[in-house]
């Protein structure tokens, strides 16, 4: 019963720590999701103090914090999906592409458009305008309301557009 408790109480440092997040309040959300780690370590409060990390810019520490979460829970597809997205933040998008397909196998995972979008991001980077297409559909797919998705589909199918009028005689 203690180990439930202290889960419970670090669980309610998370949500403490995600609402300081969610205000711009990083140091102290880094803070906060700390405090729950030492209590009872969850791959939530690693992986969220990641992204609380990765808005300093501070890449290494919050790639480090995923492999904490996944190595707690490696069914959590969050981490790998962050990770991915790290990599893609640090010009590295090949190195990205690996996390971002096991983001997409993750049973525990509710955002799956978020790696589809990602990987529509490399394609896109690298010129592969049709496979980002279906990446970016996938991702709209997955969650309709995904504006950012909707608006990379429409960027792309206006290049696709522009290039095909380009070929013509």
């Amino acid at each position: 019963m203690e180990n439930e408790d202290k889960r419970q109480e670090a669980m309610e440092l998370v949500g403490k720590a995600y609402q300081a997040h969610m205000k711009g309040k990083l140091d102290e959300a880094i803070e906060l999701y700390t405090q729950s780690i030492g209590l009872c370590p969850t791959p939530e409060a690693f992986t969220y103090r990641g992204w609380a990390q990765s808005g300093l810019k501070d890449y290494q520490a919050a790639i480090a914090d995923c492999h904490r979460a996944i190595d707690l829970d490696p069914e959590f597809g969050n981490p790998y999906n962050d990770i991915g997205a790290y990599f893609l933040e640090m010009g590295l998008p090949e190195d990205a592409v690996p996390w971002l397909r096991m983001a997409l196998k993750a049973k525990r995972y509710e955002n799956y458009c978020f790696p589809y979008y990602n990987l529509g991001r490399i394609h896109e980077g690298f010129g592969r305008l049709e496979e980002a297409l279906a990446q970016y559909r996938k991702s709209l797919d997955e969650n309709p309301g995904f504006g950012v998705a909707a608006k990379a589909i429409d960027r792309v199918k206006a290049k696709l557009a522009s290039l095909t009028r380009k070929e013509e005689p």
